[in-house]
């Protein structure tokens, strides 16, 4: 299956990675493309239409804002459609690409070494495609499916996660470095137990209690650890970053703003102000 993809800006840059095989790939940047054709293979295209012309399926990664334009150039020519970008309904995207079979995905960064989380949005049968769409994205982690209406919320429990981490990991490198532990050496410790801790969480069925309760004694050092991060908030952190996301997302009410102050512009709904050029999708993680 030839793919092609539409903006080649970091989730792009992930997914093709992922994939390592040769893309077909258009952006606003031209040196974007030719940087991304030139590691890979493939080729950089003029415009859009031509990935199109050429692609067995095309994979929307361009901004959110830019949907309705682009459709208007893909789709007289798109054979099939996966779309990536955030708040962009699998009803809208029937509605720009009729009569060819379309899918939704929402990836995280860590599909660049094939260990991300893939959401895709549930659908009705669409005939012998779905099953080569499904392994292309499958070979990328783990990939789970959704009612649509639920996509966003996944989008922001996952594919902002891996910037939830970073600064997680960057906050007890800083506090082994502030008890005097060599920042390099802090870094190596707490990336390996956060991959360790992964790996056991999924051997232990998910079951975060379990695995909380076999580091814990009562009233031992993790415990007082533990008794501390919940002081400081951690779930309502958490908590308050999903709203925060989501609550960028939202079209705003009739009559008022058109854009959200303060979010990513990858998050605005289709029709928002953005930047010529800049690239989206699931970097609407960002």
């Amino acid at each position: 299956m030839q793919v092609g993809l539409i903006g080649c800006g970091n989730m792009a840059r992930a997914l093709a990675r992922g994939w390592g095989r040769p893309v077909l790939c258009a952006d606003p940047v031209a040196e974007r493309a030719q940087a991304l054709a030139d590691e890979l293979g493939g080729e950089a295209l003029a415009d859009n239409a031509e990935v199109a012309r050429r692609a067995d399926l095309v994979v929307l990664c361009h901004k959110p804002a830019q949907v309705e334009a682009v459709a208007q150039e893909l789709a007289p020519h798109a054979r099939a459609v996966a779309s990536i970008l955030a708040v962009v309904s699998l009803a809208t995207l029937r509605r720009l690409y009729p009569e060819r079979p379309v899918y939704r995905f929402i990836p995280s960064l860590p599909v660049e070494v094939r260990q991300g989380a893939v959401v895709q949005s549930a659908d009705a049968a669409q005939g012998e495609l779905d099953a080569q769409v499904g392994e292309l994205f499958a070979q990328l982690g783990t990939l789970v499916v959704l009612d649509d209406a639920l996509l966003d919320v996944a989008m922001g429990l996952m594919s902002c996660a891996p910037a939830y981490v970073a600064l997680v990991a960057e906050a007890q490198v800083d506090a082994g470095v502030r008890r005097g532990i060599p920042p390099a050496q802090g870094a190596e410790l707490v990336v390996q137990t956060l991959a360790g801790t992964a790996e056991l969480l999924r051997r232990r069925g998910y079951d975060t209690l379990a695995v909380r309760r076999e580091v814990s004694s009562p009233g031992g050092v993790t415990a007082r650890g533990l008794d501390a991060l919940e002081r400081g908030g951690v779930r309502a952190a958490f908590s308050d970053a999903l709203d925060a996301v989501l609550d960028s997302a939202r079209p705003a009410p009739r009559g008022g703003p058109g854009g959200q102050s303060g979010g990513s512009s990858a998050m605005r709904p289709a029709g928002s102000t953005a930047s010529p050029g800049s690239q989206a999708a699931t970097e609407s993680g960002g």
